[in-house]
C-alpha cells in the first residue's frame, strides 16, 4: 500500500465479488432477484401481521420489526452493488462509504438486539404463561424496541465518529461489495491502534450482551420444557421456539463463519463472498423461516392474499 495521503475527493474501490465481466449480469441478476425477493416477502409479512387483528400480540410486533431491519439492512449494501454492476463502476464517496458504514453498524445492532428481545419474549411465553400479558405489555414492547434502536444509533455513530478522525493512503480499495468498517479502518494512514481497541471493545459487548441474554432465555426455556410432564405440552412448547431459535442460528452462524473465513483466508473474493452470506443472506431467509414454519403466518398471509386478489 502507498503511504502517500490521499488528496482531492477520496474515494474508494469496492472490489465486489468478482473481475471477471462476464460474471457481472449473472450477480446483477441473481442479487436483483434475492434484494426483491427479501423486501417484497418482508413487506407482505409486515402487511399480514398489521391486518390481522389476531397477530397484534408483541411476537408478531417484533417481527414487523424485525422485518423492517431485514428491509433496511439489505437496502443499506445492494443496491449500491447493483448500481456499480449497472455503471460499470466500483467506486463509492468518502460520504457514500461512511454512510453505509454507519447503517450497516445500526441495522445489524437492531437486528442483534430485537432477538435478543424475541428470546426474552419466548422466555416469558414459556416459562410464565399466566404472567405473559402483565409482564409484556405494551409499554414494555416499545420501550424494548426504541431501546434497541438508541443503542444501535449511539454504537453506529460512535464508530463513524472514530472513521472521521483518520486520515487515507491512495490506495483504497476494499475487498468487500460494501464498505464495512474494519476493512475501512485497515486502509487508513494514521494510527489505528486506538480505532482497533475501540472497536472491538465495543463490538464485543454490544455483541456480546444480546447473546448472552438469548444463551440464559434458551437455558431457562430448556429448563421449563424438560420439566413439563407431557410430551405434548414440551412439543408445543418447543415449536414456539423453531422459527427463532433458527432465525438466531442463522444470523450468529452466519456472522461467526466470516470472520472465521476472514482470518483464515487471504483472498479477497472468499472474504467478499463470506460477507454475503451474512448481509444478504439471512435478511431473505427469515421471512421464509417466519412465514413456512408458522402456521397462524400463513393464514394471515392467505387472507390478505385473497383479499387483495378478489376486492
Amino acid at each position: 500500500m502507498e503511504l502517500e495521503n490521499q488528496t482531492g475527493p477520496i474515494e474508494f474501490l469496492l472490489l465486489g465479488l468478482s473481475e471477471d465481466p462476464e460474471l457481472q449480469p449473472v450477480l446483477f441478476g441473481l442479487f436483483l432477484s434475492m434484494y426483491l425477493i427479501t423486501v417484497l416477502g418482508n413487506l407482505l409479512i409486515i402487511l399480514a401481521v398489521s391486518s390481522d387483528p389476531h397477530l397484534h400480540t408483541p411476537m408478531y410486533l417484533f417481527l414487523c420489526n424485525l422485518s423492517f431491519t431485514d428491509i433496511s439492512f439489505i437496502s443499506t449494501t445492494v443496491p449500491k452493488m447493483l448500481m456499480n454492476i449497472q455503471r460499470q463502476s466500483k467506486t463509492i464517496s468518502y460520504a457514500g462509504c461512511l454512510t453505509q458504514v454507519c447503517l450497516v453498524l445500526v441495522f445489524a445492532g437492531m437486528e442483534n438486539f430485537l432477538l435478543a428481545a424475541m428470546a426474552y419474549d419466548r422466555y416469558v411465553a414459556i416459562c410464565h404463561p399466566l404472567r405473559y400479558s402483565v409482564i409484556m405489555n405494551p409499554h414494555l414492547c416499545v420501550l424494548l424496541i426504541l431501546l434497541s434502536l438508541s443503542i444501535s444509533i449511539v454504537d453506529a455513530l460512535l464508530h463513524s465518529l472514530m472513521v472521521l478522525r483518520l486520515s487515507f493512503c491512495t490506495d483504497l480499495e476494499i475487498p468487500h461489495f460494501f464498505c464495512e468498517l474494519d476493512q475501512v479502518i485497515k486502509l487508513s494512514c494514521s494510527d489505528t491502534l486506538i480505532s482497533n481497541i475501540l472497536f472491538y471493545l465495543v463490538s464485543s459487548i454490544v455483541c456480546g450482551v444480546p447473546i448472552l441474554g438469548i444463551i440464559y432465555s434458551y437455558f431457562k426455556i430448556v429448563s421449563s420444557i424438560l420439566r413439563k410432564s407431557s410430551a405434548g405440552g414440551r412439543h408445543k412448547a418447543f415449536s414456539t421456539c423453531v422459527s427463532h431459535l433458527s432465525v438466531v442460528s442463522l444470523f450468529y452462524g452466519m456472522g461467526f463463519g466470516v470472520y472465521i473465513s476472514s482470518a483464515v483466508t487471504d483472498s479477497f473474493t472468499n472474504t467478499a463472498a463470506a460477507s454475503v452470506m451474512y448481509t444478504v443472506v439471512p435478511p431473505m431467509l427469515n421471512l421464509f423461516i417466519y412465514s413456512l414454519r408458522n402456521r397462524y403466518m400463513k393464514e394471515a398471509l392467505r387472507k390478505l392474499i385473497i383479499k387483495h386478489l378478489f376486492w
